[in-house]
């Protein structure tokens, strides 16, 4: 996948469009920043000017990513004419769905990196402003267990994306529906919804 031309002022977006690119292709461990430069056509001093480390490059392409999962799930938040409860089984569902989309992407976002956000503070924002979007949903649908639901949902969510993205569903001796589906249900029983939500 060829990278976004650079154009003078975007060298940074450049350089996380073709990190992004490569993670998608040949996963964490190959990503360098060399490599990095060479797939947005620039020299490969240049990415130093932004990023001191690999390291720093990785963080800022998970805290670009939790950025993306936080818009998602805002949106699947913000259809005012459908239920609270509703809301944020869509939001269960968008979850596991970011996963699917990007795989590579997500387990860099929950790999070793996030153990190290502290030292990373676009990456500590982005992430903890994704789990503030579920918080938020959570207690607007209960306010006494808000946070209690969010940490639930989250739990669900992430490890059936984990499952999704590593084909565990795949062969075994029950009938697994689609992991949207299969989300979707099982979030609204965790909620308790009555008769369950539309498919």
């Amino acid at each position: 996948m060829a990278a976004k031309p650079y154009h003078h002022g975007n060298l940074r977006d450049s350089l996380l469009d073709a990190a992004d690119a490569l993670l998608a292709q040949n996963g964490a461990q190959a990503l360098t920043l060399r490599e990095v430069a060479k797939a947005a056509g620039v020299s490969h001093a240049a990415p130093y000017h932004h990023f001191a480390s690999r390291e720093q490059l990785l963080a800022a392409v998970a805290a670009r990513a939790f950025a993306g999962l936080a818009a998602a799930m805002a949106a699947a938040d913000s259809d005012r004419t459908r239920a609270q409860g509703e809301r944020l089984v869509d939001i269960c569902e968008v979850y596991v769905e970011f996963a699917r989309a990007r795989p590579a992407q997500f387990r860099l976002m929950f790999g070793p990196m996030l153990a190290q956000k502290a030292r990373h503070p676009d990456l500590k924002q982005a992430a903890e402003g994704a789990f503030h979007v579920l918080v938020m949903a959570a207690t607007a649908f209960d306010a006494a267990r808000g946070p209690e639901l969010a940490l639930t949902g989250w739990s669900l969510a992430h490890g059936l994306a984990n499952l999704a993205i590593d084909e565990a569903f795949t062969d075994l001796p029950v009938a697994v529906p689609e992991p949207s589906v299969l989300a979707r249900a099982m979030a609204a029983r965790m909620l308790g919804l009555q008769g369950g939500v539309d498919q």
